[in-house]
């Protein structure tokens, strides 16, 4: 019997993405499923012209949790769990298609039987350019599982899905179009600063005036100055030219940010 797949994502505000996201995954989705968080462009409408099934919602503050939605309600065999500014290469469209087919891949050389989940590699664009040093690549991330053996915790901006279950590694990227230019770089940097700047405030609310100022300079210093020097000489990001600087600058930044973000919310 053949094994069927169910593509969800979780939308806001995604218009310029989505129906590019969708294109790429129209030929391999048996449903589509998208949970947005009440967007006030026409993602809704785009999605609808894809035949998707959609749930309205509101936009939370961590939007791993509408995401966690969209995998509930999923009712085929397998899951992709998608970004809309992501896209679904031909290489691994035809990967995915073979591990549910049950087939040996070519490509990834394991045939599905056994596994419950898969990694994939993500390449990252960035100002121009696909970022493959600095840590971006291969950037694994856990999207693609069978029915029920997938979930997110819905605690962390970056986290990844808990597959219960054998896990293996696909070998094509996962295409990803986050920026469209340094301004909306930077608007989502804030947002990230912002929610990271609410878990320093719960991770240090029981920790005592000495841990206290130990993470003070471990955010303001210690941490941007490993993490700069880790991404642009560790792991060459100075290979992805002026774009890798900038990358690993703001990686670093991000910390220092973070904590005075947090400052001003304990005040």
């Amino acid at each position: 019997m053949k094994k069927t797949l169910s593509v969800v994502l979780a939308t806001y505000n995604e218009e310029k993405n989505l129906a590019s996201c969708l294109d790429s995954v129209k030929d391999i989705a048996d449903e589509i499923i998208i949970v947005d968080g009440s967007s006030s462009d026409k993602t809704v409408e785009i999605a609808r012209k894809y035949g998707a099934k959609i749930k309205i919602t509101t936009n939370k503050f961590n939007f791993h949790i509408n995401k966690q939605m969209a995998i509930d309600m999923a009712t085929k065999d397998w899951i992709l769990q998608l970004d809309g500014d992501e896209h679904v290469s031909l290489e691994l469209k035809n990967e995915i298609r073979e591990i549910i087919d049950k087939k040996p891949s070519a490509i990834s050389h394991q045939p599905s039987a056994g596994y419950d989940g898969f990694w994939m590699p993500r390449k990252n664009w960035f100002l121009g350019r696909f970022l493959m040093k600095g840590g971006q690549y291969p950037d694994y991330t856990l999207r693609f599982y069978r029915k029920g053996k997938g979930k997110l915790p819905q605690k962390d901006v970056h986290e990844q899905a808990e597959v219960e279950g054998k896990v293996g590694y696909l070998k094509e990227a996962l295409l990803h179009y986050p920026y469209k230019d340094f301004s909306h770089y930077f608007k989502k940097w804030n947002v990230y600063n912002n929610f990271f700047a609410r878990q320093i405030k719960e991770e240090l609310k029981t920790k005592n005036i000495f841990q206290k100022t130990f993470a003070f300079f471990d955010y303001l210093l210690i941490k941007p100055i490993y993490w700069f020097l880790l991404a642009y000489f560790r792991h060459k990001g100075f290979m992805d030219l002026w774009q890798g600087f900038v990358f690993s600058l703001f990686s670093a930044l991000r910390f220092p940010v973070s904590y005075i973000k947090y400052l001003v919310l304990s005040i």
